[in-house]
């Protein structure tokens, strides 16, 4: 048995070992907001955090998540973070197919709690590798700077993993 917390929730998987945690959220736990991309660790659709980092689940065996905390995308409604993140996203319009969505939400909201008013280079290097086969990164970038100005500032500080100066 591998024990987890699931979006809060504790879990005892009978998986084998090396599963990905991706086919254990989507095929045991029913939880399919986590999606499939290229299955290499290329693209970030399948981006959960573990343990408050971004992984990517695809590549991720459940054996690294022993005794640890997975959040993914379905969690996100009742993250304050992850409000002000799909907020921004639908004032923005972000989405066009929409497939690579959860991924590129789960990558902003760990680049908002570490750097919650982030610079051009900062979004940049904490979403890359979350690819965008519709091209929509302009309109990524500024809903980052959205839920930075709109959301994220007036939201608790002990949420944040930066440190003040």
């Amino acid at each position: 048995m591998i024990e987890v917390t699931v979006n809060g929730e504790p879990r005892s998987l009978d998986v084998p070992a090396d599963t990905p945690i991706l086919w254990v959220l989507r095929d045991t736990l029913k939880l399919t907001g986590t999606r499939f991309g290229c299955g290499l660790a290329m693209c970030g659709a399948c981006t959960v955090h573990l343990d408050g980092s971004p992984i990517r689940s695809c590549l991720t065996p459940i054996s690294q998540a022993q005794g640890k905390q997975i959040t993914t995308i379905e969690a996100m409604e009742s993250d304050p973070v992850g409000q002000a993140v799909q907020q921004a996203w639908m004032d923005e319009a972000v989405a066009q197919c929409g497939y690579c969505q959860s991924g590129q939400v789960m990558s902003a909201v760990s680049l908002l709690r570490n750097h919650p008013n982030p610079s051009d280079e900062q979004i940049d290097s904490g979403m890359s590798g979350n690819i965008c086969r519709c091209g929509t990164y302009p309109r990524i970038r500024k809903a980052i700077k959205r839920a930075s100005e709109n959301g994220v500032a007036a939201i608790d500080e002990s949420l944040f993993t930066e440190v003040k100066a």
